[in-house]
């Protein structure tokens, strides 16, 4: 006769206490069921399950090894689970400052909408703080509901995706310019300089609020900068201002085997110079016409909106053999509601209240490589990725 005993063992950890109850189970041919084990701060947490032959349990050699190690050991008979595993979710909060009171606010949202916290790993502590929780039942969306609610009322990040292989298996990311890689709107700058910058403003903000339709709204800017001088283009080039994180954004999604690239209903002209800035491996962008040596106001050929940017995901993706399961698109304005809804995951970075509510996810910290926590890759794997050779 046999039974299924959970062992739990505490206490200051020490090389080979884990090879140590192993061995001492193989030698009574007991069965490994499920183990998991964590380290935090050298306090030592491991919970095995085991299969045990009845007529010859190890309890008294484990209790025998703990005493020696000064380590606590406790057993508990437990039912065989035939019922199917309940769904699984990654939860991740980023804040600049993760308090006790936001975790239960979180914590609380997850009890509310029927799941159970397995297991918490700090996945960074700067530029901002982290946590990734994974969540046993429950279903997606009335755990995304109370955890927006927690968001909001403890003004942290709060993102919920299904755990699984599919999470980690992400191989592309796609993402807007303009308010999201940098931190300007370049048409802005551009209108600055040619005296219109208070009606291109208000048009920009139009279609990015979802007011305007972005292909007329983009016609409707760039004509105002009909005569602008040509060499206008290099000086606002040199003033535009990556979002922080950006570099450490990209180079680790790089160093790490990531395909990335720029998909912006900005203009060619700027996106290839921040591409190449950050060794992103594609941009595409609207092309600006110059002739004589000034801007006409007019775009050439079809104009990069919202379809578009979806159709460019989708593109990018076939041509790198990527299922679009396996992709990611981050965006801050309506323009990018289409792609942030077809990608395997959508990010909303900073973004207007439309795309917000429309995204998959959406982040309010200030810093762009906190998207990497999103991914599940820790702190220390950015830490890593950076003593890898190559990189800008």
């Amino acid at each position: 006769m046999s039974q299924t005993v959970l062992v739990t063992v505490t206490g200051l950890d020490k090389p080979g206490i884990t090879a140590g109850i192993l061995h001492i189970l193989a030698a009574t041919d007991a069965a490994v069921l499920d183990m998991e084990q964590v380290v935090v701060r050298n306090r030592l947490n491991l919970g095995i399950l085991v299969g045990l032959d009845a007529g010859r349990p190890p309890l008294k050699d484990l209790l025998y090894f703990g005493w020696e190690r000064g380590l606590h050991i406790d057993f508990q008979v437990v039912e065989d689970e035939e019922a199917p595993p309940p769904p699984r979710f990654a939860v991740t909060v980023i804040a600049q400052d993760v308090t006790p009171a936001s975790l239960a606010g979180v914590a609380d949202a997850i009890v509310a909408g029927g799941g159970n916290i397995d297991r918490i790993l700090r996945l960074a502590r700067y530029p901002v703080l982290s946590y990734e929780l994974i969540v046993e039942g429950g279903e997606m969306r009335e755990l995304r509901e109370k955890l927006l609610l927690a968001s909001s009322a403890h003004r942290v990040d709060v993102a919920i995706q299904p755990e699984g292989l599919a999470r980690r298996a992400k191989r592309l990311v796609v993402i807007d310019m303009d308010s999201t890689l940098i931190r300007d709107e370049v048409i802005d700058l551009l209108a600055d300089e040619a005296g219109v910058g208070d009606e291109v403003r208000r048009l920009t903000h139009e279609a990015m609020t979802g007011g305007l339709d972005f292909a007329e709204s983009l016609r409707r800017r760039v004509a105002l900068l009909a005569g602008l001088d040509a060499a206008t283009l290099t000086a606002v080039a040199e003033r535009i201002t990556l979002t922080p994180g950006a570099r450490t954004f990209a180079r680790t999604l790089r160093r790490l085997g990531y395909r990335t690239a720029i998909v912006s209903g900005g203009f060619d002209v700027f996106a290839n110079q921040v591409k190449d800035r950050l060794g992103i491996d594609a941009a595409h962008a609207n092309h600006l016409v110059i002739e004589n040596g000034r801007v006409t106001g007019e775009v050439a050929g079809d104009i990069i909106d919202g379809p578009a940017k979806a159709h460019l995901l989708h593109r990018i993706a076939a041509e790198e053999g990527i299922p679009i399961e396996q992709t990611v698109a981050v965006g801050d304005g309506s323009n990018d509601l289409d792609m942030l809804s077809q990608a395997g995951l959508g990010i909303a970075f900073n973004a207007k209240p439309v795309v917000d509510a429309a995204a998959d996810t959406t982040l309010k910290v200030p810093y762009l490589d906190a998207i990497l926590f999103l991914l599940g890759i820790r702190r220390e794997d950015i830490e890593a990725a950076d003593r890898m050779p190559g990189g800008v």
